[in-house]
């Protein structure tokens, strides 16, 4: 990726840095075995299993290491005191899918975010189970790298963008394990509209890639879910937005709970049918 220095110094660095990091997390989940990988509910009920704390322990490692001054969010630990009123902040989901993964599916990612400001900066999300990795940075653009059973690069990364909406052809990404009354009341708003399921951050990867032009979410998630894929997609030319249109912010003060979203791949489509 050919990227120049802009408001903050070391971010092409840092993606490459976190690149790295990200690859290694989706080794040692592919390491396991997710039929009889130890697991447990939580609190809330989510799933989470030993593969999940490999990858994070791997990540908050990495990230010590390369942005030691950066506090981290990250879905299996407290937040920290320092990330509340910090203005860079990294989220992580060291598994996002954990059903899906234990389930034997290939839809689940790892997915690590820079966030400024309350703004993505860059993001990287990996399919270990899909030899696929996307990485981005804002107003610099994304791309894919394609990985090997080992989860090392086998080729070249290719950029990749949204494609432009056809608004009588949609296609919609919808969750394959979270799919709501709301989110498919709105989608009635589409004429002829095809939808997808699809598990875990790979749906916004997929929109940044040009495979389909929206993916609503009207039910609660959180932000580490939502950072990395809405970093990738806003590199390749899409946004994340509340349901009203107006910009989903990352503010940890406020909680890390999203009431709702709408992931867009052609911009065009935001103004015309926010709820």
């Amino acid at each position: 990726m050919t990227v120049t220095s802009a408001g903050h110094e070391g971010d092409e660095h840092l993606l490459a840095r976190l690149t790295g990091i990200v690859m290694q997390a989706a080794r040692a989940v592919l390491a396991g075995d997710p039929h009889t990988v130890a697991r447990r509910n939580k609190a809330d009920g989510s799933l989470v299993t030993a593969a999940d704390c490999a990858a994070e322990a791997i990540i908050l490692e990495g990230l010590a290491a390369v942005a030691a001054s950066i506090p981290v969010i990250s879905e299996e630990r407290a937040m920290p005191a320092d990330a509340r009123a910090a203005t860079r902040v990294f989220f992580v989901d060291p598994l996002d899918g954990t059903r899906e993964y234990v389930n034997g599916s290939a839809e689940y990612t790892v997915n690590v975010a820079l966030i400024a400001d309350g703004r993505p900066v860059l993001g990287v999300v990996a399919a270990p189970a899909q030899g696929v990795l996307w990485r981005g940075r804002v107003g610099h653009g994304a791309e894919r790298i394609p990985c090997d059973r080992a989860f090392a690069a086998t080729g070249q990364p290719s950029p990749v963008a949204v494609r432009k909406c056809d608004p009588t052809n949609l296609t919609a990404l919808v969750s394959r394990s979270h799919l709501d009354a709301r989110t498919t009341d709105f989608l009635t708003r589409f004429p002829d509209v095809r939808t997808l399921p699809c598990g875990s951050a790979l749906k916004f990867c997929r929109l940044a890639e040009g495979a389909a032009d929206l993916y609503p979410r009207l039910a609660p998630t959180h932000l580490w879910d939502v950072a990395a894929g809405h970093a990738v997609l806003a590199a390749a030319g899409g946004d994340v937005t509340q349901p009203d249109g107006r910009p989903l912010a990352y503010d940890a003060a406020s909680g890390t709970l999203i009431p709702a979203f709408i992931a867009w791949g052609d911009r065009t489509l935001m103004g015309a049918w926010a709820t």
